[in-house]
Parts: structure tokens; C-alpha cells; sequence
């Protein structure tokens, strides 16, 4: 808004100043995208672990996650978990928070250590911190991209916008 305001302004002021007013439009378009990408970036998925190794981690977080979340983490790669500050989706390399009502997300990056471990089990190193403190686990993650869900659907593959969509729904009851 401050960007789009002070193009409005010079434009009012003296109408040679558009040019300028116009690139001060693309800054506050251009910006938040590229934030929203590097958002993005904290549901994507790791370097792939032994298959075998993964499948009994995936099991194991099954029992960590209800029946149908369980088919949404089996699809998508991320677990929802409701909290106190809206819904969350837990992967391997980082957390989204759906606010309630669905329109405003939070995307914070942090990872499990230990290189060799499974996806799954990252996925539930994470999500068990999460549910022991909600409020430290988002105080210490590092936050990537704050905005508008919109923004950050359009960066997100397939899968990954499944699950931000199901989140959206979840956030809204």
C-alpha cells in the first residue's frame, strides 16, 4: 500500500512523475511474489531417503496424525494440525499456519537436524514439537512469508495446493 499510495501521489502532483509512480506499482506487486515464492519453498520436499526406511517412518506418523489427515499427508507430503493460532501444515523442511478464516498464511522454515533421517520422520519430529508448544515453535522458526493465501497458492505445485486448500477449509470451521 505505501507503494501504490506514493504513485498515486506523484501522479496528483505532477503528471511526469507516472513513470516513476509506475515502477513503484511493479515494486508492490513484484515484492510480496517473491517472498510468497520463498514461502513457498519451506513445503517443498527434501532429498529423497532409502524408500524402505521411508515407508515404516510414514507409518509411524500415521499413528501420529487422524484417518483423514492421513490420506491427505499420504498424497501431498504434509500433515494438518489444528492449533490455537489456526491450522497448520507440517513438512519435512517447514511449517504453514492457515489463520482463521482462511485468507492469511504464515510460512516458517525449520527443519529437524540429522541428515539420514526419513521425510516422515523430519515430518514428525516437527509436528510433535508443534503440538507440545505452539507458541515456541513459532517463535523460534523462522518466518519466510507472511501474506495473502492467493499469493502463495500460485507458487505452490499440485499437491502442495491440495493441502493449502483442505488447511483453508479446516481454518474456516
Amino acid at each position: 500500500m505505501p507503494f501504490v499510495g506514493t504513485a498515486a501521489l506523484l501522479a496528483a502532483l505532477n503528471p511526469v512523475t507516472i513513470p516513476v509512480g509506475l515502477i513503484l506499482v511493479a515494486h508492490a506487486w513484484i515484492i510480496p511474489g517473491l517472498y510468497a515464492a520463498r514461502g513457498a519453498n519451506v513445503v517443498r520436499r527434501g532429498p529423497a531417503a532409502d524408500p524402505e526406511a521411508e515407508m515404516t517412518a510414514l507409518g509411524l506418523l500415521g499413528d501420529l496424525v487422524g484417518h483423514r489427515e492421513r490420506g491427505l499427508l499420504a498424497s501431498t507430503g504434509l500433515a494438518l494440525e489444528p492449533g490455537r493460532f489456526g491450522v497448520w501444515l507440517v513438512g519435512e523442511m517447514g511449517a504453514l499456519l492457515v489463520r482463521p478464516g482462511g485468507r492469511r498464511v504464515h510460512c516458517y522454515c525449520v527443519k529437524a537436524t540429522g541428515n539420514g533421517l526419513p521425510a516422515s520422520d523430519r515430518i514428525a519430529h516437527l509436528l510433535l514439537a508443534l503440538r507440545a508448544d505452539e507458541a515456541g515453535f513459532a517463535t523460534v522458526a523462522n518466518l519466510a512469508f507472511s501474506g495473502a493465501c492467493w499469493r502463495l497458492e500460485r507458487r505452490l505445485d499440485a499437491p502442495r495446493r491440495e493441502a493449502l486448500a483442505a488447511a483453508r477449509v479446516a481454518s474456516m470451521r
